[in-house]
């Protein structure tokens, strides 16, 4: 069983601050991980759908989510979906299987008039916020038990393609700088990279 706890420092030395939102993402990620059987993923065997967006709390959520299952942007097994929601999918990629998790409506309603949010809208930035209210809210968050907070779909089958990786080079006739073949378009007989594509048709 994966635990949340045990994934809460690197998650608050990564995320950078302590805020409640950071460890719900490692207790959604953990469930789901359950749920489906996996451990954390090591390269690419898992892959999470996030629903979240830009702003919001949602982005403390989604680093939660990021520290706990090792899905990251860096090993591109993370991808935003913008719908701006406290939910998302988490992929077993060997087996072809998924999960949606998702904060249930009403705790998500209480959890932005919580004294952390109130915080915030006031303009404290969150590392700026007491500990006294941020510790409290964190330590609840973490011993709430999961059917109280979140809402955890079936398993069910899932069909994903993972993308190949690409190790081949081209360097750019006109910025001279290298980059991975994959973005290179070949323009009057020459390779160009994408950020150069506009100059090179004028």
């Amino acid at each position: 069983m994966i635990q949340a706890e045990d994934y809460l420092e690197l998650g608050m030395s990564f995320h950078g601050h302590k805020c409640p939102a950071m460890p719900l993402g490692l207790r959604a990620g953990a469930a789901a991980m359950n749920v489906l059987g996996v451990e954390r993923a090591k390269d690419k065997e898992l892959h999470v759908l996030s629903e979240t967006g830009k702003g919001h709390a949602a982005g403390c959520f989604a680093d939660g989510i990021m520290v706990v299952t090792g899905c990251t942007y860096g090993k591109a097994n993370i991808e935003k979906e913008y719908l701006n929601k406290m939910g998302f999918t988490l992929i077993d990629v060997q087996k072809q299987k998924a999960v949606r998790v998702s904060l249930r409506t009403e705790f998500f309603e209480k959890m932005l008039s919580s004294p952390f949010v109130q915080q915030r809208q006031k303009g404290v930035l969150p590392q700026d916020v007491p500990a006294e209210i941020a510790d409290p809210l964190v330590q609840k968050v973490l011993s709430m038990p999961e059917d109280t907070f979140l809402e955890i779909g079936p398993v069910v089958d899932f069909e994903f393609k993972r993308p190949s990786g690409v190790f081949d080079i081209e360097t750019c006739s006109i910025c001279k700088e290298a980059g991975f073949a994959d973005k290179f378009k070949q323009i009057k007989g020459l390779p160009v990279c994408a950020g150069c594509t506009e100059q090179a048709m004028r």
